[in-house]
């Protein structure tokens, strides 16, 4: 291919143009295979690096984990085919999730469309229902107008996964010149949220009264404070009206969960051995719930079983089509950030001596409940067990955790056993879960984004072994960039979550659920990680201070035992409790 021309020269090509207006809008690096070629030669011309990794299904994830941290669009490209339907999953994911992500997607040349040219699909209906917006470049003149359309839908309103689909032989065509209609651009649209909207200020004074005069009001914090980069007003409407306030999954780490009026993560995870079991009256009583950035999902609410039929609710999101949809509320529609900090505001003017008087038993009902939590897991985080159990391995995690770490765990129990067994330390620590439509097999690629975004952070990831099998291939990725991610495999020998629910729904399990035995670590040693195996639980302590003080990447193998289960409330009286 010939030599592209230097940025903005006359005989430029499309493709120099394209990551000319990708740099525009704050893009430094990408996530890509080999194609689109064109782009990709000619992206380091104006300063975008390749991050290149093995599965088009583990470079959209990677887009996600560096955009939920650095908060900038993540752009992913593939080719057209088999390499375009892997980037279905994760676009799946981030729509869910509401992650903003840019997928550039080569299509066959203009000439060669739908006469079944090679590896040719609709990628226009195949991407539709996993994305904002889709579109298809076909014209030079009109590339700035479908690039910032792109950036715009992925950023703004509720972000998510925006695609754009170029043809390979437009990739080469000469740029098109400058003309009345086709005018330089500077604006860059690249970060989320790119408009922030403020509530109805009527509907945040009635939400202020309703609040201030709730007897037994309760704030539930979901994904969404994150993507807001809404915790410091979180925290402050938390201490000005003295509000308890719990967490979704994704909502863990938008409050600290060492203040005095944080209960932790509420939903489906609360059965015996939950941090907040103990603190469920609390959740029944609430008569008025403000949810924050939530979905109201199954998960999030326990099957919608969640809250009382009598407890009413103020809804803040930013798509109004969240706000009532499953429990009708008052509508706070807007940016939490905003609005978060607006209704602060508003409660300072009204009386809130209800509320600072009550606050004294609230701690006190908090810390009791918690104290009762860790008086249930005492011997579970601390005996050594013939087999090792999670619960050990993430206590001893958890002491060596500080509040700047980031953690990202794999769907399924690996996501259970952060949300309750590991403390966020301040407002804003951050904890990676893929909980959109929750796949198997993306903690690791999250991990990889997650560092790329934060190269000075340490981040740590957890994953079932059945999750981490769909990813093991990265593990060259993760040599290959020297990222020193410390990963924990817990390798119980079963995809746990399908037979425990299974046993549970059916009385027995398939045989899908049970594998052969695997060694991790050997597996990370062939591929240039240091590779640890951990069997005996008095081993846990030392492995993982030395995998975390490592510049390395480094995966811990911990075989564990079968039978441990994370506090689903669902299991409750189905297995013996091991507390």
């Amino acid at each position: 291919m010939p030599d592209q021309a230097a940025p903005g020269s006359s005989n430029a090509t499309v493709a120099l143009r394209l990551a000319e207006a990708f740099r525009r809008h704050g893009v430094t690096l990408t996530f890509g295979q080999s194609l689109p070629s064109a782009f990709h030669l000619a992206a380091p011309h104006v300063g975008i690096e390749q991050k290149v990794y093995r599965q088009e299904n583990a470079g959209g994830t990677m887009a996600d984990g560096y955009a939920r941290i650095s908060r900038k669009v993540g752009v992913v490209t593939a080719q057209n085919g088999p390499a375009a339907t892997l980037l279905v999953p994760p676009l799946a994911e981030a729509l869910k999730a509401s992650i903003p992500i840019v997928a550039l997607v080569q299509e066959v040349t203009r000439d060669a469309t739908d006469r079944n040219a090679f590896q040719e699909l609709d990628h226009l209906n195949m991407f539709a229902p996993v994305a904002k917006w889709v579109r298809r470049i076909d014209r030079a003149d009109r590339l700035d107008d479908y690039v910032d359309m792109a950036f715009t839908a992925a950023t703004s309103g509720r972000p998510g996964p925006a695609v754009l689909l170029t043809p390979a032989d437009l990739l080469t065509e000469a740029a098109a010149p400058i003309s009345s209609l086709l005018r330089p651009r500077q604006l860059s649209l690249g970060e989320a949220p790119l408009d922030r909207v403020l509530a109805d200020p009527a509907a945040i004074a009635l939400a202020a009264d309703a609040l201030a005069s709730a007897k037994h009001p309760l704030v539930v914090a979901g994904g969404g404070v994150h993507l807001s980069g809404a915790v410091a007003e979180l925290a402050v409407l938390q201490e000005v009206a003295h509000l308890p306030i719990a967490t979704t999954v994704m909502g863990k780490g938008s409050v600290a969960e060492t203040h005095p009026l944080t209960l932790g993560v509420i939903g489906y995870v609360m059965g015996q051995g939950a941090r907040t079991q103990a603190l469920r009256p609390m959740v029944d009583r609430a008569d008025l719930v403000l949810l924050v950035g939530n979905r109201t999902n199954q998960n999030g609410t326990d099957s919608w079983k969640l809250f009382q039929p009598g407890t009413r609710f103020i809804h803040l999101d930013l798509d109004p089509m969240e706000v009532g949809r499953n429990y009708e509320a008052m509508r706070l529609v807007g940016d939490a950030k905003l609005t978060l900090a607006a209704l602060t505001e508003a409660l300072k003017s009204r009386d809130l001596s209800a509320r600072a008087a009550a606050r004294p038993a609230l701690e006190a009902e908090i810390a009791a409940g918690i104290a009762t939590w860790k008086r249930t897991i005492a011997g579970i985080t601390t005996r050594d067990a013939k087999l090792p159990r999670p619960e050990r391995l993430m206590a001893e995690l958890d002491a060596l955790l500080g509040p700047e770490d980031i953690v990202v765990a794999d769907a399924s129990y690996s996501s259970i056993w952060i949300a309750n067994y590991l403390t966020a330390r301040r407002p804003g620590q951050r904890f990676l879960t893929p909980r959109g439509i929750a796949g198997l097999g993306w903690g690791l690629p999250m991990a990889i984004g997650a560092q790329i975004a934060a190269p000075d952070a340490r981040v740590v990831c957890l994953c079932g072994d059945g999750g981490f099998g769909h990813s093991w291939a990265e593990l060259e990725t993760l040599r290959r960039m020297e990222l020193p991610v410390t990963l924990l495999v817990l390798n119980n020998g079963i995809l746990g979550y399908q037979k425990h629910a299974e046993e549970v729904k059916f009385g027995e399990h398939t045989i899908a659920v049970n594998f052969t035995a695997v060694d991790h670590a050997a597996i990370a040693r062939a591929c240039g990680v240091e590779g640890v195996r951990v069997e005996a639980s008095g081993a846990i302590r030392g492995a993982l201070e030395a995998a975390l003080a490592s510049p390395k990447p480094v995966l811990i193998d911990m075989v564990t035992d079968p039978d441990a289960k994370p506090p689903i409330s669902f299991y409750a009286g189905h297995y013996p409790e091991p507390f």
